[in-house]
């Protein structure tokens, strides 16, 4: 197993399989299969052509099982991509403390930096999410202001060896004027593991676990960490945002990738790789 944190849980095929068994036994005996993922809080597993199964990590993961399959239900009919449909909610056994679930396998890859088409539905996703009842929704950390993370910005920067124009992007980024309207429903993990394409456009997104609702700028990410210049235009033309909360976008893209690429340099190369060119975009197009 490709180990990304030293507290992580043992999580093979073998265990995969014995959950299914006890749990589900109509699909005991499908063909279990690690996925190949550049995710950092769950495992993921193929189970027979149509299943996977989604097993967190660790424990700060854990909590965030139910979460997700709760707020899936409720939020698939109403946004206009696939999302992952839960067919399956497991517990703890076997040895293995957690819930899990068994979601409905969606087809695609991860986008490319260069299409513009994807761009525009992904932007059209992130408005549809946003215009969404907020009525009892959770409120969610990566729904605050982005001030919260200045401690935690400015120890990655130095870990990373206190490059000033890291530093100025960052205190520009932060003197963006805050959200002044309402909380409205996130995403707020718009990485491109999490995106997926096929048929010259968005199909799913996918990892719903940290969805909930405060400041929309964290939904602009993949401006930077997802799209190319040109189309980074058109997707903000699609998300439609002010220049305010654009900026605290280019503030969370930026302060995503510093904080990941010294945890994930050695253990997650593709992520690590992604930071470094999400921190490469911000810079050159602040």
């Amino acid at each position: 197993m490709n180990r990304m944190h030293k507290d992580e849980a043992e999580i093979d095929d073998d265990l995969v399989r014995r959950l299914v068994a006890a749990q589900f036994p109509r699909w005991a005996g499908l063909a279990v299969s690690r996925v190949a993922s550049s995710g950092t809080e769950n495992a993921m597993f193929r189970l027979g052509d149509e299943l996977v199964v989604r097993l967190p990590r660790l424990e700060r993961g854990a909590a965030e099982i139910g979460h997700e399959q709760r707020w899936l239900r409720w939020l698939a009919p109403r946004l206009p991509v696939a999302v992952p449909e839960v067919l399956g909610e497991g517990q703890p056994g076997e040895g293995f403390e957690w819930d899990w679930s068994v979601l409905r396998w969606l087809p695609g890859v991860n986008p490319d930096f260069g299409d513009a088409q994807v761009a525009r539905d992904l932007g059209t996703f992130v408005k549809a999410l946003r215009g969404l009842d907020i009525s009892g929704a959770p409120e969610v950390s990566r729904g605050r202001p982005l001030r919260t993370r200045d401690a935690p910005t400015r120890e990655a920067i130095a870990q990373l060896g206190g490059d000033p124009a890291y530093v100025a992007a960052w205190e520009k980024a932060l003197a963006a004027p805050e959200w002044a309207g309402g909380p409205v429903w996130l995403h707020a993990d718009l990485s491109p593991g999490n995106v997926l394409v096929g048929d010259g456009g968005l199909t799913a997104v996918l990892d719903f676990a940290g969805v909930g609702v405060g400041d929309p700028a964290v939904d602009v990410i993949p401006a930077w960490n997802t799209f190319a210049a040109a189309e980074r235009k058109v997707f903000r033309e699609a998300v439609e945002v002010d220049d305010a909360t654009w900026e605290r976008g280019r503030g969370w893209a930026l302060s995503i990738a510093l904080i990941q690429l010294p945890y994930y340099r050695e253990t997650n190369p593709v992520l690590a790789a992604n930071s470094r060119r999400t921190i490469e975009a911000v810079l050159s197009d602040g």
